[in-house]
């Protein structure tokens, strides 16, 4: 029986025409991020397993894929009691944890304040649905060593840019600040040790709505007098309506109106039921909604803890992440269709060493050139050419033809 020719679930191929798509739209989001300062770095794919799960990634640890050791015996396979006994390394699951490790590796050799760039895959192992894979390609900008709020600015800014320079109109940046949430919890009367349960059903609100998250909110001891009523009030909040709640941690919500007040034209929005799933997260937490969506394209946070789980020493920072393949889809690339290459078509009877000449004589130029044996069908060879990105192309028939001589045609 054949394997299958398919990808793993969750995983897929692209084809030459979308790959170059990515590409493109990659290249305006890397170029943007850049224009504001920030320097790309890379990372391995892989990460030591305790590292991983070392309570630092919230539910995505559960989603790690793991990497068994080398020369595992069915005496250590018995041997063990979980599966992760197994394994020593694992895929990464976002590209925050492994920048923790990287900037506590190499803190030495870098800036006080340190503004990156990631852009790599990552993985989960997800349930796939529309939208959610199991490979996937997350755009990260980060900023370590500002204490204040000029990281976030900074984050929040270069973003913007990345939004607005991919046309998405209609995009906005949820935001809020876990110091509003543990306020909300206090006054909410949960006890202080189920803060972070308490903290994940929330964050469900946007799936299991109001009585979903005030059901689970009651299975774990909350008291629920209402409470849907005033969560039915939050979900509509806005600057305005809470600025003088009395639950409100009045200086977490100045630090957000700050923040607003820098960045007229971002579009912010106050969500004091935004809490993102990830626990590592120590004061502003963000999130980019789209109107046609119902799930995030992006989000962050200042995490000042993470990094002193690694280094000893607690070290101020944030960071923003873009889900690329949620966005991909939203774009439309002006000029997307133009080529940017040039087809030399050539009888069977030409010589290669001339048509190698060629190629190697326009290439020198930053051409990109391709060879191409001339169809019977020369019309459908040339729809195909221009469909795979060419812009050109020329017809060898000279054997001592320099690419002087050569006459192009468009193939447009």
């Amino acid at each position: 029986m054949a394997s299958s020719v398919t990808p793993p679930r969750g995983m897929r191929d692209f084809l030459p025409a979308d790959k170059r798509r990515r590409d493109l739209i990659l290249d305006r989001i890397r170029s943007t991020y850049r224009s504001f300062g920030f320097d790309e770095i890379e990372t391995p794919v892989a990460e030591e397993s305790d590292r991983l799960h070392a309570g630092l990634g919230g539910d995505n640890e559960k989603l790690a894929f793991a990497i068994m050791k080398r020369g595992i015996t069915p005496e250590k396979l018995a041997a063990a009691s979980e599966p992760l006994e197994l394994a020593d390394l694992g895929l990464r699951f976002d590209l925050t944890v492994p920048l923790a490790r990287f900037y506590a590796t190499h803190r030495a050799t870098l800036p006080g304040v340190f503004r990156a760039i990631q852009i790599a895959p990552v993985w989960r192992a997800e349930r796939p649905q529309k939208g959610r894979y199991r490979q996937f390609v997350q755009c990260d900008i980060d900023i370590i060593g500002e204490p204040g709020p000029m990281a976030e600015i900074e984050l929040l800014s270069a973003t913007s840019a990345v939004l607005d320079g991919l046309g998405l109109a209609g995009t906005t940046i949820r935001i809020n600040d876990r110091r509003i949430l543990v306020a909300l919890l206090s006054h909410w009367g949960v006890p202080v040790d189920r803060f972070d349960h308490a903290l994940v059903i929330v964050d469900k609100l946007d799936k299991v709505g109001v009585d979903g998250v005030v059901t689970e909110l009651a299975s774990i001891g909350v008291p629920v007098d209402g409470l849907a009523e005033a969560l039915g009030e939050l979900s509509g909040a806005t600057w305005e309506s809470v600025a003088d709640a009395d639950w409100l941690d009045a200086a977490a919500f100045a630090d957000l109106v700050s923040l607003r007040d820098a960045l007229p034209g971002a579009r912010l929005e106050f969500d004091p039921t935004l809490v993102r799933g990830m626990g590592y997260y120590t004061g502003t937490i963000f999130e980019v909604a789209h109107p046609d969506f119902g799930y995030s394209l992006g989000g962050g946070g200042r995490y000042d803890g993470m990094i002193g789980r690694f280094l000893g020493v607690d070290v101020p920072a944030a960071g923003f992440s873009l889900g690329f393949e949620r966005l991909v889809d939203l774009v439309e690339l002006s000029g997307e269709g133009s080529g940017d290459g040039v087809v030399l078509l050539y009888d069977a009877g030409a010589e290669p060493a001339a048509l190698v000449r060629l190629q190697h004589e326009l290439a020198a130029h930053g051409t990109r050139v391709r060879l191409d044996r001339k169809a019977k069908n020369l019309k459908n060879q040339l729809a195909g050419l221009k469909e795979q990105g060419f812009e050109s192309f020329a017809t060898v028939s000279d054997s001592t033809a320099t690419a002087a001589d050569l006459s192009f045609r468009s193939l447009s």
